[in-house]
């Protein structure tokens, strides 16, 4: 640990380059740029609101509702693939030049929650036009916002040792976030959706956790609630321990593989 905060110190000007980079790559070649950040969600929410508004019948705020799952689930799925390949995909500069290798996954996590961060601008629109208006509550949003942060830094630092010695892994990890993403109630209401005796199975799942307890801030002027905010953070901890004992294990194999 003592390591980890010492490196840390000496490279996070780095760091901050390295999200700097990632975040201008990411709408280089497209026209309307940083626009997109905003404009996806939105266009997204619209979609998703009139599909499963039709199916599963239209509750009060149901677009908020959609709007609070997919941000957040889009941040986990784009954070943990980027951080899955940061690896391989920094190969260059890991063979001419000394960073600590956590770097990468590092600056993917966190760049893919500046984009995050930039596209609850949206969700604070569509709030406010929905008449949702901000309670003190709404502050201890940033609890399950760090706790996703951590979950996706912790799966995608595991990841990414598995990605540089099985390439197929960002195929299989495509599935798994697809299957993820269905059993995190994105854009339905588990109640209304699920047999009454199994929803509560939800709940298992910490970014689900994570979600609904994002929603009790923003949506329904709630407190967090105990499990869901323990339970996810236990997890992110303990993946987190887990994966960056096998990346420093890992770690001096990777000139070899990228």
């Amino acid at each position: 640990m003592k390591r980890f905060i010492a490196n840390f110190k000496k490279y996070k000007f780095l760091l901050f380059e390295l999200v700097k980079r990632d975040v201008k790559l990411k709408y280089r070649s497209s026209m309307l740029g940083f626009l997109w950040t905003l404009i996806e969600p939105l266009l997204t929410m619209i979609v998703l609101t009139i599909i499963f508004g039709t199916l599963f019948g239209r509750e009060k705020n149901f677009s908020v509702y959609i709007l609070c799952g997919r941000l957040m689930f889009s941040y986990f799925s784009n954070g943990t693939k980027l951080a899955l390949k940061s690896i391989r995909r920094n190969g260059r500069m890991l063979r001419k030049v000394y960073v600590p290798k956590y770097m990468y996954p590092l600056s993917s996590a966190l760049s893919a929650f500046v984009t995050f961060a930039i596209s609850l601008v949206v969700l604070v629109g569509v709030s406010l036009v929905q008449s949702i208006w901000p309670t003190i509550h709404v502050l201890e949003a940033i609890v399950p916002l760090f706790t996703l942060f951590l979950l996706v830094f912790s799966l995608g630092i595991f990841l990414s040792v598995l990605d540089v010695f099985f390439r197929d892994l960002e195929y299989i990890w495509n599935v798994v976030t697809m299957l993820i993403m269905y059993a995190s109630a994105i854009f339905y209401y588990p109640k209304k959706v699920l047999v009454s005796e199994y929803a509560f199975l939800l709940k298992y799942n910490p970014l689900y956790a994570v979600i609904n307890n994002f929603r009790r801030t923003i949506m329904y002027g709630q407190s967090l609630e105990f499990f869901s905010t323990w339970y996810p953070l236990a997890v992110a901890v303990v993946f987190g321990v887990i994966g960056m004992i096998f990346f420093y294990k890992k770690q001096d194999e990777f000139i070899l593989y990228v």
